[in-house]
């Protein structure tokens, strides 16, 4: 099956778990980019962040140099941010169709994963979601024991999807 894996990030961790990712299913890779750069001070970019993610702004975000329409499988990842996704994944989700895809999202977070999965799920309508991953990190490395729901969910994965 043909897989791609689709994330934004503006840190490591979500960026770290697409290439897992991509690793462990032989998939190809597009990382999501706005039109507009976040400010490169930690401060501002989060002030930022929380402004849009509460207004429910979609930001712009550059066309996607993959097609998605040409994957059979497709992994979306996120970082958290407020409890929900980056309104860039919101953007795409809301700019793309991905009906009758598998789709499987995917998200990190660094202790309150909070309504990601399910705001992604009702967002991929006409799509087959799976059931999405938790990830989460201390600081820039995986926590244990997400690092052991990484491995059970790959496997649950090619079992169910990669027969």
């Amino acid at each position: 099956m043909k897989t791609l894996v689709i994330y934004y990030s503006t840190g490591s961790s979500t960026e770290e778990a697409a290439l897992r990712l991509a690793k462990e299913f032989s998939a190809d890779t597009e990382k999501i980019s706005t039109v507009e750069e976040y400010p490169k001070d930690n401060e501002a970019m989060l002030a930022q962040a929380q402004k849009e993610v509460e207004s429910g702004y979609t930001p712009e975000i550059k066309p996607l140099s993959k097609n998605p329409a040409d994957y059979d499988v497709i992994f979306i990842g996120t970082p958290t941010w407020w409890y929900t996704m980056a309104p860039a994944v919101l953007t795409l989700l809301r700019s793309v169709s991905f009906a009758g895809k598998t789709v499987l999202p995917f998200q990190t977070h660094v202790g309150q994963p909070g309504h990601v999965i399910p705001d992604m799920r009702k967002e991929l309508k006409g799509a087959m979601v799976f059931s999405g991953l938790r990830l989460e990190y201390d600081g820039n490395k995986l926590s244990p024991r997400s690092e052991t729901e990484f491995t059970e969910w790959t496997a649950a994965v090619k079992k169910e999807i990669y027969k």
